[in-house]
């Protein structure tokens, strides 16, 4: 019976893999760190820019991270100031990691937005319902993770709504943000998704976390382009190690910089508008 359990959870973490390079071998903070300093500071307009060594460190005071909680209803909800930051992850729960990242978040005293796999989330209840218990916003990234504009458009209406039902039973809440698997979406189907009172999540800045790299380049990549924008939806997953790694050293280096991040509280509008979220 065991084994038939982690063959599927094998094959469902393979599928999710496909938004993704092979992981390499991820050492500890410091290792991972070490591997990535430059010799001299970057000097190319899109080189990573490495962290201060002390965001590998555990601070001994992590909080005064967290930012305003915003109650979202429609897109006017979102507006970020500069240096405010929402932390999103998707394609989870997975044992081991999201409880990594669960973690995390709670030793920094910030709260982040779970866009969950129906599937994940069916296999792995225990571990989305510890999701919402920990206060975390939760929301529906499909049934099976598949790119919705390859599909017919009543395949992705099944596809949005069977996920959305695996996630809200899972978690004993309704699930009312939405993320389109790879960003992939057009004008018909963000108008389905919103039709069904879901709020879209749109990305800013993009951790690239799917890709083979260090944690260390990672976090790097994640600051650099914050720094670039000044605020903006995270995307990061929590379905890899090196996610989970190099977390706790971006988390120090955004309080380090000022920056405070957002809570998204869904909130039923009094009327049916078009809900997209975005801080664009």
């Amino acid at each position: 019976m065991r084994f038939s359990s982690l063959f599927v959870s094998a094959a469902i973490a393979l599928c999710l893999s496909s938004c993704a390079g092979k992981p390499q071998a991820e050492g500890s903070l410091k290792s991972s760190f070490a591997a990535t300093m430059p010799d001299n500071p970057a000097a190319g307009a899109h080189d990573p820019i490495a962290l201060s060594p002390a965001a590998w460190m555990r601070p001994r005071n992590p909080m005064g991270l967290a930012g305003r909680d915003i109650e979202v209803s429609s897109l006017k909800d979102i507006a970020l100031a500069n240096k405010e930051v929402v932390l999103s992850f998707d394609d989870g729960p997975v044992p081991g990691k999201t409880e990594r990242i669960l973690a995390t978040l709670n030793e920094f005293g910030v709260k982040a937005t779970f866009l969950m796999v129906g599937e994940m989330a069916q296999h792995y209840p225990n571990i989305a319902k510890k999701v919402v218990a920990e206060g975390h916003t939760i929301g529906s990234h499909t049934f099976s993770h598949p790119n919705l504009r390859n599909l017919t458009f009543d395949r992705a209406l099944a596809e949005v709504a069977k996920g959305e039902k695996a996630v809200a039973k899972a978690t004993d809440t309704d699930a009312m943000f939405f993320r389109f698997p790879y960003l992939s979406d057009n004008h018909n189907l963000r108008h389905m998704v919103s039709e069904r009172g879901l709020v879209i999540m749109d990305v800013q800045v993009d951790s690239k976390d799917y890709f083979s790299d260090t944690p260390a380049l990672v976090a790097s990549r994640t600051i650099a382009a914050l720094r670039h924008r000044g605020s903006g939806i995270i995307l990061m997953h929590d379905i890899h190690k090196r996610t989970a790694t190099m977390l706790p050293a971006l988390l120090t280096q955004l309080k380090a910089e000022g920056y405070k991040v957002v809570h998204l509280v869904y909130k039923k509008p009094a009327h049916k508008p078009l809900l997209v979220a975005s801080a664009s």
